[in-house]
């Protein structure tokens, strides 16, 4: 195969518009559509601070570079790395020393914050006592909280992470079935500023994994490529096979369920969430008196103390 714009040996084949693109002319296109992307959702001004949530892993890593490239001392944009440990061993500490040291070599703030701070839980001890509930549904909720609080400690306007077309497909197909309409409505990226939780964007939205991963590879982007040991009992793994095969059959797919659901978000986000800003004693904020992050903890540690 050779590129459709210079004639080169191509390096992949886009097919939902039927392109042939070699690695120089695949990162240019790649570029272009999460700068446009970016530019579409934020809007940041010199002395802004934005935060970026990076694990390690191909897809937060490219964001990072990505929003390196972007904003730096050069436009008086503060870049903050920030990093989770959620207490998995032989998963996650590899993954943080490649996040580390990309920041050391490039010169980025970087921030980390862990699980063991909640009373001293980890994933590894949460995993045993999830019983019906999939260790994912912890994990989510946990790492929210901690990057939340940490986004909004260093001043973060915004909080990039690196969710793509793939993520976002999925969380609608997620919702629509499950007919929940007010965690539809609040999935990012987040307009309707809610007091103490930092909105977050997504500058992968509308890049499709594979590509995600090629971009890593061909802009020569380090990250860690191991699979969390607990991944397999978590729910979404249901509907990526299922917008995995309807895009197989149909490309383009996967682009239409988002563009569709961007459709309808205005007339669903106007009526969604509490209307009175509620904050739990942790600090964050919450629909009740307490945070579902504070109400897994307590649950959690009786359980180890049974």
């Amino acid at each position: 195969m050779k590129c459709d714009l210079c004639g080169c040996d191509a390096v992949t084949f886009i097919r939902y518009n039927g392109s042939h693109l070699c690695p120089y002319h695949f990162i240019e296109y790649f570029q272009r559509r999460v700068k446009k992307e970016i530019r579409k959702e934020v809007s940041l001004y010199r002395g802004d601070t934005v935060g970026v949530a990076v694990s390690g892993g191909k897809d937060s890593m490219v964001t990072l570079s990505i929003m390196h490239q972007l904003f730096n001392e050069k436009n008086g944009i503060r870049l903050v790395c920030i990093s989770i440990d959620e207490g998995i061993d032989g998963y996650r500490p590899p993954s943080l020393d490649i996040v580390r040291k990309y920041c050391s070599d490039n010169n980025i703030e970087y921030h980390e914050r862990s699980f063991s701070e909640l009373s001293g839980l980890t994933m590894d001890k949460i995993a045993p006592l999830s019983r019906d509930s999939s260790p994912c549904t912890y994990c989510g909720v946990f790492r929210r909280k901690l990057m939340n609080d940490e986004a909004r400690k260093v001043g973060a306007k915004y909080l990039a992470t690196g969710h793509n077309l793939d993520d976002v497909a999925q969380s609608v197909m997620m919702n629509f079935v499950r007919g929940d309409v007010e965690r539809l409505a609040r999935l990012g990226p987040h307009t309707n500023i809610r007091p103490g939780l930092i909105p977050r964007f997504y500058p992968l939205r509308m890049i499709p994994e594979k590509e995600s991963l090629l971009y890593a590879m061909v802009a020569d982007i380090p990250y860690w490529d191991g699979e969390c040991p607990y991944w397999t009992e978590a729910l979404r793994n249901e509907y990526r096979d299922v917008v995995d095969e309807l895009e197989d059959r149909s490309p383009g797919t996967k682009y239409s369920i988002v563009s569709s659901y961007d459709k309808i978000k205005p007339l669903i986000a106007k009526d969604a969430g509490p209307h009175d800003t509620k904050f739990c004693e942790c600090g964050e904020p919450c629909n009740g008196r307490t945070c579902k992050a504070c109400q897994y903890e307590t649950q959690l540690v009786k359980k180890l103390e049974e």
